[in-house]
């Protein structure tokens, strides 16, 4: 039998003093990293000054000669980030490698998800998530990828579709939906979307949340409604409001 996980599915605990640390060095990292996009694909000085080989770049499969010259919202180019970390002998954290791929990595994940719960989303449900996995598959062997991941788009908006058509029972419904929001809550959190869209997509979420037999945390679930409703929104509060958001579902 296929095993799903194969790894220890008990998780470490971090100290709040560990994690503070671990937190101020991983968004360190998130942030060089979308700076050396934005250069790589503006004014290439990192080649210029040749701190990085121009061929190491060009001849990447990762390297999209499509986006030149394009700068996303708030040069903002890797909204997700898998950094894997290890904790040496010595008790220090060290950064196994970066996984550009985990965007790729969470569809694995919603598709084994998905098999597990078969039964109640149905196999023509199910197959949406096949194809997007499959779209980007075949995108590491075209030339031109974004007109290949636009399929995959196709095929996400398409599963959603599926399942309001499939899925029967209203506790499942609830609960794709709230899984629904709360990444959409997430994703509009760290792109300081207008406060307007953030109360919209938290009213859907408490909606689908009460009805629901799922636990979830009573004060991260206030504490992020007071965040979000408050008019003198503060961008110093998002870490606060991404935390609780984390926290909710238990």
């Amino acid at each position: 039998m296929k095993q799903l996980f194969p790894f220890d599915a008990i998780p470490r605990v971090i100290t709040g003093e560990e994690f503070r640390i671990l937190e101020k060095g991983l968004i360190q990292r998130v942030d060089a990293l979308n700076l050396f996009l934005k250069d790589i694909y503006g004014e290439k000085k990192i080649i210029k000054d040749q701190v990085v080989p121009e061929e190491f770049v060009f001849i990447s499969s990762g390297y999209l000669p499509e986006c030149e010259g394009i700068c996303p919202p708030k040069g903002i180019y890797s909204h997700i980030s898998g950094i894997d970390l290890v904790l040496g002998k010595d008790g220090e954290w060290y950064i196994l490698e970066d996984n550009p791929d985990s965007v790729v990595s969470n569809m694995k994940r919603a598709y084994d998800n998905a098999v597990v719960l078969r039964e109640e989303l149905s196999s023509n449900v199910l197959s949406y998530v096949q194809l997007a996995l499959d779209t980007f598959q075949s995108c590491k062997r075209t030339t031109a990828p974004l007109l290949e991941l636009q399929q995959a788009i196709d095929y996400l908006l398409a599963f959603w579709g599926c399942a309001d058509d499939y899925v029967e029972q209203e506790d499942c419904r609830n609960i794709l939906k709230c899984g629904k929001y709360v990444e959409r809550l997430d994703l509009f959190i760290r792109l300081d979307y207008h406060r307007e869209d953030l109360e919209k997509e938290f009213r859907k979420l408490t909606n689908r949340l009460f009805r629901t037999n799922l636990n979830y945390n009573e004060e991260n679930l206030k504490r992020l409604e007071q965040i979000i409703m408050d008019k003198d929104h503060q961008k110093s509060y998002d870490q606060e409001a991404l935390g609780c958001l984390g926290g909710l579902i238990s």
